[in-house]
C-alpha cells in the first residue's frame, strides 16, 4: 500500500513538456509554506541578477533592509542585508521549478550577467533538465524543468521501482489512487 496521490492541482507548475507555459509571477500576498533568505551585502546587485538572471520580480522591499522575490506562487526569496556573505557556496542548493522553454533562455541570462556562475543544463536520471547557478551572493541554485515523461523510459522504471507510477496506471488495491 502506498500513501502517495496525484495531486498536481495543488501546484502553480503546469505539466510537463514542450509545449508547457510558465505562469506569471504570483504577486497575491500569502502565508508562505517555505521560503530562502539570503544575506547579501549589495542588495541592489543582488535584486538585479535575481531578477534579470533568474526571472524573479520585486514583490516589496524594506529599503536597505530586505527584499522580497517571488517568481511562481510558492518560490519566495527574501534577500536580507547582511555585513558579508560567504566566500564559497554550499554544498546544499536551492531548487526553483521552471518549464523546458525556459532553461536555456535563463542560463544565457545568468551567464550574461555573471559568465561563471552557470553550470549546464544537464539532464537527470529523475526526468528533469536542470541549471546550476551560483548568485552573487554564493547561493546555490538550481531551475529545474520537468521533461516528457516516457512510460517505456530506464527513468519511468526507476521511478516505478521507487513506487511513483504517472496518474491514471493502477498501482494495486489498496493504494491511494483517489485522494485520502
Amino acid at each position: 500500500m502506498s500513501d502517495y496521490y496525484n495531486a498536481f492541482e495543488m501546484s502553480p507548475v503546469p505539466p510537463p513538456g514542450p509545449d508547457a507555459v510558465p505562469p506569471e509571477p504570483f504577486r497575491g500576498i500569502y502565508g508562505m509554506p517555505a521560503f530562502v533568505t539570503i544575506p547579501t551585502n549589495d542588495l541592489a546587485a543582488s535584486v538585479d541578477f535575481w531578477t534579470r538572471g533568474l526571472g524573479f520580480i520585486e514583490l516589496f522591499s524594506i529599503p536597505g533592509t530586505l527584499v522580497h522575490l517571488r517568481r511562481w506562487a510558492f518560490q519566495d526569496v527574501l534577500l536580507v542585508s547582511a555585513a558579508s556573505v560567504p566566500e564559497q557556496p554550499p554544498a546544499m542548493s536551492f531548487s526553483f521549478a521552471c518549464v523546458l522553454s525556459q532553461v536555456d533562455d535563463l542560463a544565457e541570462a545568468c551567464r550574461a550577467l555573471r559568465p561563471d556562475s552557470v553550470d549546464g543544463p544537464r539532464d537527470t536520471p529523475w526526468t528533469t533538465r536542470d541549471v546550476e547557478v551560483i548568485t552573487p551572493e554564493n547561493a546555490r541554485i538550481v531551475l529545474t524543468a520537468a521533461k516528457p515523461f516516457d512510460p517505456a523510459s530506464q527513468e519511468a522504471r526507476n521511478l516505478a521501482a521507487v513506487g511513483i507510477t504517472p496518474p491514471g496506471i493502477r498501482r494495486g488495491d489498496g493504494d491511494n489512487e483517489e485522494h485520502a
